[in-house]
Formats: structure tokens, sequence, C-alpha cells
């Protein structure tokens, strides 16, 4: 089936000419498709061409013949408020924020089903799946796998007031003194898998040993430059940890005291670990940081990043490989980060210039 009507070539240019001003996108198809129909044009290649159905293909014709251009007018304008509204994405916020079991639901998370049913329950309006991935594409909201964490057994009170002295230390640390932020962290053979770009229908290959092997590494993080220092072992035992204590005084020998700020894990609060602090006679401090807060400690951030970018997903033989890769990193690290200040510094010279 086809439609044909001759029009003058001024009609056709007056045509191209208006269909070029619409911002209407869909408007604009609309009139495209009745432009090629009825220039001879097969619906079934016009359809192809617009990246629509045939079938709408001859809806719009139809609707252009029988009402001229008033036809090809978006007629859902004439439908009345939209039901997402303000309101509406107010309280679909305030459920995202909150999980099914708060509203006696027995599903631990959200689909997109349950939202519908509880937004229905809240505010009386029943939408579709497609309305309903509008309104969370429009609050930005995504599919992701929760955090676990373990909460701080103290009061908020007392843990605030914890960090608190900790960020007065570093804000107003004098000049003949330290800070730095020490963790360590677990270094195995067997990678950890993570995200990669893969083609459609393949999965890379990631090749295990099997048989795994651990390394660990005590590091200290300077609160000023962000300079690390580490060392190796192991074990993650307070022997590791004592061996960091004796490396921070080699690189800090002129500083009067050296003010650690770290967690509650055992190789920092052993009987060997007091003693050893105890024969540092003040140099060395121990602030510890309240429990279960892995996000105060800054060198949590480098660990997670060395995580990404060498033991996720290695393709390391050997232990002493990957060891190889690991110090490469944090070498690497220590030279941007030493070139980073350089360069603060001298802008800040220029400024005061």
């Amino acid at each position: 089936m086809r439609y044909r009507i001759r029009w003058s070539r001024r009609r056709q240019a007056s045509f191209l000419r208006f269909v070029r001003r619409i911002k209407d996108a869909r408007l604009r198809v609309r009139y495209m498709i009745v432009y090629h129909v009825l220039q001879g044009a097969r619906p079934s290649d016009v359809a192809k061409a617009m990246g629509c159905a045939r079938s709408t293909v001859y809806r719009v014709t139809a609707r252009f013949l029988r009402e001229e251009e008033a036809g090809l007018v978006d007629r859902r304008e004439d439908n009345g408020a939209g039901k997402v509204d303000e309101h509406f994405q107010a309280q679909l916020r305030r459920l995202l924020e909150r999980s099914p079991p708060d509203f006696r639901w027995r599903r631990p998370s959200w689909t997109r089903e349950l939202l519908i049913e509880q937004m229905r329950r809240e505010t009386g309006i029943r939408v579709s799946l497609s309305t309903m991935s509008r309104a969370l594409k429009a609050l930005k909201a995504r599919r992701g796998r929760p955090r676990p964490v373990v909460r701080c057994p103290w009061s908020k009170r007392r843990r605030a007031r914890c960090l608190k002295a900790i960020r007065r230390l570093i804000a107003h640390l004098p000049a003949n003194e330290v800070v730095v932020w020490v963790d360590e962290v677990d270094i195995d053979l067997n990678p950890k898998i993570g995200w990669d770009w893969m083609l459609p229908g393949c999965q890379k290959e990631v090749v295990t040993p099997g048989q795994n092997e651990k390394r660990y590494l005590a590091g200290a993080m300077d609160a000023r430059s962000g300079r690390l220092i580490w060392v190796a072992g192991k074990r993650k035992a307070s022997a590791l940890f004592v061996r960091l204590l004796s490396r921070l005084r080699e690189q800090y020998h002129s500083a009067e005291v050296i003010h650690l700020i770290l967690d509650n894990a055992k190789p920092h609060t052993s009987d060997y670990t007091q003693r050893t602090v105890e024969g540092f006679k003040g140099k060395v401090v121990l602030h510890f940081l309240p429990p279960y807060s892995p996000d105060e400690n800054r060198i949590e951030r480098v660990w997670r990043d060395l995580h990404d970018n060498v033991t996720r997903n290695h393709r390391c033989e050997t232990i002493q490989a990957l060891m190889e890769q690991v110090y490469y990193y944090l070498w690497k690290r220590n030279r941007r980060t030493a070139a980073a200040a350089k360069k603060g510094t001298s802008e800040k010279a220029k400024d005061a210039a």
C-alpha cells in the first residue's frame, strides 16, 4: 500500500524548513514519516529508515490524511496531569533510603513491582513498570551491591569525641612532630576477581594457582605529605607492626614525637607492642580509632587503590612476582605524591610573589 501526493517544490521546501525547526524529536519523526510516504516510499522502507514499526507508519500517515498536520500532534497532552510529580518522587526517594522489611514486607530488597505496590499504598497512585523505571532513572537510582558494615559498639557521642580529638591533633600538629595513618593489608596469590571490560558473548578467564600464598604489608601514610612507608612479612603479627615502628623511627629520626592513628587490631594492642612502645619513651604515641571505623582511616583508600591496580584479576604465577608488582606500584605512588606536593609548593610561592 502506497500513498502519493504531488507537492510543489516550494511546498516541499517549506515543509522541510518547518521540520528542521521542530525541537520535539518524536514530532519530527512523525513529520518525516509523512514526508517520505507521501513522496512514494514504501512503508516498510520508511519504518526501517526511521527506526519504528510499520504499523506506526500506517497510523501516522492515516491520521495526517484525515486531519492534516493537526493529526501529527502528540495527543497525550490531553491526558491531564502526570502521575509522577514532585510528591511522588519524594515518596519514592524515601522508600529507596529504607528497606522492604521497614514497611512489613518479608522480601529484604526492592524490586520495581514491590516499589509499585508500596507506592500505591503510600500515595494511592498505581503506575506501570515503564513509568516506575523512568521515575527511578529521574532519581538517578541504580541497582548495586550493598556494602557490609559492622556498627561501632560505642555511643555516638563517644565516637564523635574520639574522631574530633584526632582531627584536632592533625590540625594543630607542631612542626617538629609527625602524624601517620597506619594499617595492614593482605596480599593473596589467588587473585581477587573484579570488574573488567569484555566483548559480548565472551568472558575473560583469570587463572588461579589453587594453592594460595599470602604476604602482609604494614603501612604508614604521612598525614602531611601523603608519603607511604611500608614493611612486608609472611605473618600478620605484632612483630610485623614493631618492624614498621622501627622503620618510622629511622625515617623520622629528627621528629620529637611520631603519632600513629590506627585501629584496634590485635598486633596493635598486644603486650609485645605495648612494651616496645614504652621502650621508645614517648617518641611514639598510639591513637586508636573507634572500633569498626575503617572509613575513618585514610590509608584504607591506598589499599583499595592497590587492589584495584595490582592484585585484582592479576596473572602473576608466584607470590614473588606479585610482590614486585606491589612494590613498584607503591614506589610509583610515592613518586606521584612527591611531584604533586612539589608542584603545589611552587604554585603557592608564585601566588605569594
